[in-house]
């Protein structure tokens, strides 16, 4: 089962072009820190906005350096299902762990049609599958139900839910068992879905705080309560702040504090403006980030 902080990557760019050096070096400092897991071409990275092969170079090579000490979860999602199928295809050809495949937007399938795009993809390729539900950006919503058919597929092991509504874990518990691994996709929420059953997230934040994020979630674990909330209250500012703009960019400004990568974003996205940054400033802040200590530890893992 994929558990605890996984952390939905950036991907940094330099003159609008993929800066793979930064790329590289974020994702030793994202192990180095404690990170459980890591997804790249998720919404984080701005896969709505790479080329087909960009977005399968990114793949490998998040998994090339990796070299398996922690999950790699891929983006493989679409709303064609041949399109989903081959990013799927090419995930599992360099060994990714597992595909994250959001639910088909903009097309507005009914649930039949969710259920079938999915098990098409589960037919074609032989691979662990974690659905994504995110109704707010695919305007579709996966169902319990449909969730429940689906995890009788073998390779169907998990959700990613970002529906903002915490009686989803319990519901989907209920239907399809404690082994069918549940994510939360709401940074905000992370807390709560622990304790609603959740094993984990997929987080945003754990991108500016890998440590904390990670902590929080073995604090849980261990029953350490205190600690957990104090995580839980330090962290809790930053969730919002860095969607207080279009998401990605007031990450990657914050990134680009601790000189991890440029601020840049694709378009429609634009970056982080200065009311923006100074909102993620004080999150920063507040829950004890120093740029200077980051720094520092991004020099060290260089």
């Amino acid at each position: 089962m994929f558990k605890g902080s996984i952390t939905a990557l950036i991907t940094p760019f330099k003159d609008g072009e993929i800066d793979w050096p930064a790329f590289e070096n974020f994702i030793e400092w994202q192990i180095d820190q404690g990170a459980h897991g890591l997804v790249p071409c998720g919404t984080t990275g701005e896969s709505p906005t790479l080329t087909h092969d960009e977005h399968m170079a990114i793949v490998k090579r998040c998994v090339d350096v990796v070299k398996g000490r922690i999950p790699v979860i891929a983006g493989t999602g679409s709303n064609s299902t041949r399109e989903a199928i081959k990013l799927t295809k090419h995930a599992k050809e360099v060994n990714a762990d597992a595909a994250l495949i959001v639910g088909p937007y903009y097309n507005k399938p009914m649930q039949e049609g969710i259920y079938e795009h999915y098990k098409a993809i589960h037919d074609e390729v032989s691979m662990p599958i974690i659905l994504y539900n995110v109704p707010g950006r695919s305007v579709v919503d996966i169902d319990v139900e449909t969730v429940a058919r689906l995890a009788k597929l073998t390779n169907i092991v998990g959700i990613k839910d970002a529906t903002g509504d915490l009686e989803r874990p319990v519901s989907t518990r209920l239907e399809v068992g404690d082994d069918f691994c549940q994510l939360s996709g709401c940074d905000e929420m992370n807390a709560a879905f622990y304790a609603q059953g959740g094993h984990g997230c997929i987080s945003v934040v754990a991108n500016i705080a890998p440590k904390l994020s990670s902590d929080m979630y073995k604090a849980w674990v261990n029953k350490d309560i205190e600690t957990f909330g104090k995580i839980r209250d330090l962290l809790g500012p930053l969730s919002l702040a860095l969607f207080c703009e279009s998401s990605p960019a007031p990450t990657k400004y914050a990134a680009s504090t601790f000189g991890f990568c440029t601020g840049q974003v694709r378009s429609p996205i634009l970056t982080a403006t200065s009311s923006a940054q100074k909102i993620v400033d004080a999150a920063m802040k507040h829950a004890g980030l120093s740029s200077e200590s980051e720094v520092h530890s991004l020099q060290a893992n260089g």
